[in-house]
């Protein structure tokens, strides 16, 4: 392989990871010289390696401003999570069905390892099991392509996702309705079990107002690349 590419390839992933976990806030920009600065390269992988986010529509390349995070209208959220929310119930009606006992045992655990970060507010902590939580969820579908599709939009969304668990009340609430995706799954009611799922995704009334509100906070004080990758 190239080595240019391989390097472009492994600067994508860390930038990739950095706008999903909310390091890099929507709108912030990317500069070629900084993040060459920043990680001791040329500017050459670093191009490279924006380009190949632009193409999967999490970096906009703007004309002479140069690249920034890509941001999200607020319907395109809503539509994005709507679509998640489907996706989401798709797989929890195939995992009711087809889920063993011992991915079922599996979830459970996943599950219980929430209820920890719950109970200490963690919400960072919190969204770290969560992921696992519903990673096992769309294993358990056993649909290579819906598990690759869920978790392509799940990747989109990982910042507003992880954003939404700091509204207060939210970590509570989400802990609830994993019960009632675990109970419908283990007791093998797809239909049951997407329906909960569906409802734990999407954001609607309340929910949207409080994303709102807390992107609007979170975006007016998010650092620069350098200052995210030193904090």
């Amino acid at each position: 392989m190239d080595k240019t590419a391989s390097l472009a390839d492994r600067l994508r992933e860390n930038i990739e990871e950095r706008i999903a976990t909310g390091a890099l806030a929507p709108g912030a920009p990317l500069d070629e010289v900084e993040l060459a600065r920043l990680y001791k390269v040329s500017r050459t992988p670093v191009r490279e390696a924006l380009l190949q986010l632009a193409a999967t529509g999490m970096v906009d390349m703007r004309h002479r401003r140069g690249a920034a995070v890509a941001e999200i209208s607020a319907q395109r959220l809503v539509e994005m999570f709507e679509v998640m929310a489907e996706l989401e119930a798709m797989c929890g009606r195939h995992a009711a069905r087809r889920m063993s006992d011992a991915e079922c045992a599996e979830l459970l655990a996943a599950h219980r390892a929430c209820e920890s970060a719950r109970s200490d507010g963690d919400a960072d902590g919190y969204y770290q099991r969560n992921e696992h939580f519903h990673y096992l969820i769309y294993a358990g579908s056993h649909s290579e392509f819906l598990r690759e599709q869920a978790l392509s939009l799940k990747r989109r969304l990982r910042p507003y996702r992880r954003l939404q668990l700091r509204v207060k009340g939210r970590l509570g609430a989400s802990y609830a309705e994993h019960q009632a995706v675990v109970d419908a799954i283990i007791g093998g009611d797809g239909e049951a079990a997407a329906k909960a799922l569906r409802a734990h995704v999407v954001v609607q009334g309340e929910r949207f107002a409080d994303l709102m509100a807390a992107l609007s906070s979170w975006q007016s004080g998010q650092p620069g690349p350098a200052q995210a990758a030193s904090a």
